[in-house]
């Protein structure tokens, strides 16, 4: 069990209604902390097109999350 810092952004952060949450998870993946926060926080939903940075750095949703890790999640921004 880790523990890490996880913040929402945009509509993420509205539909939480939380901007940050440190949580203790056995995800091992980025991906999988998503899946458990969208459980926790149910006007997340599932987000193909959302993105995630670990530690302030761009990452992928397969990126293992190490104790003590900061995790931004980012809503898909519409463009037109």
């Amino acid at each position: 069990m880790k523990e890490v810092h996880v913040r929402f952004f945009a509509a993420f952060r509205e539909a939480a209604g939380v901007e940050l949450e440190t949580v203790h998870t056995c995800a091992a993946s980025a991906g999988e902390l998503f899946s458990e926060m969208a459980r926790k926080f149910q006007g997340l939903g599932h987000e193909p097109a959302a993105l995630v940075a670990i530690n302030d750095e761009m990452s992928g949703w397969d990126t293992v999350l190490q104790d003590g890790d900061e995790v931004l999640f980012f809503p898909p921004v519409a463009g037109g």
